[in-house]
C-alpha cells in the first residue's frame, strides 16, 4: 500500500495485497486518513469485478457520512456493474474531478 497526499486527498494505491487485505489495512489505519477525500487506486489486479469493489462500500458510506470523498479508480472494471451506491472511476483526473464536484454540493447544502 502506498499512501500519497495531495492536498486535502489522501490517494492510496494497492501493489500487492488483495482487496481484503486492502480493506483491513485501510481500516486499521483509518485515523490517519478519516479528515481527508479519500482515492484508492486498484492498479495491480488484472480484472476489478463487483464483490471486490463491494468489499469498499461500508468503508465508502462511513467516510462520506463523514463529509468526505471516497474514490475507486481503476480502469479495469466494468462501470456499468458497479453500485451507485460507492463512486468508481477509470482515471485520477476522474477522482479529483469527483471529489471537487461533492465539495461544491457540500458547499450548496446538498
Amino acid at each position: 500500500m502506498i499512501i500519497d497526499r495531495k492536498g486535502n486527498t489522501t490517494i492510496i494505491t494497492q501493489v500487492n495485497a488483495t482487496v481484503k487485505t486492502l480493506v483491513q489495512n485501510i481500516e486499521n489505519a483509518y485515523d490517519t486518513h478519516k479528515n481527508y477525500h479519500l482515492v484508492v487506486k486498484l492498479s495491480s489486479l488484472d480484472n476489478i469485478t463487483l464483490e471486490d469493489v463491494v468489499e469498499f462500500l461500508r468503508l465508502s458510506n462511513n467516510h462520506r457520512a463523514s463529509k468526505k470523498s471516497f474514490v475507486i479508480v481503476t480502469e479495469k472494471a466494468d462501470l456499468d456493474q458497479m453500485p451507485v451506491e460507492i463512486v468508481v472511476v477509470p482515471t485520477l483526473q476522474e477522482a479529483f474531478d469527483i471529489i471537487e464536484m461533492e465539495d461544491i454540493e457540500r458547499d450548496l447544502g446538498f
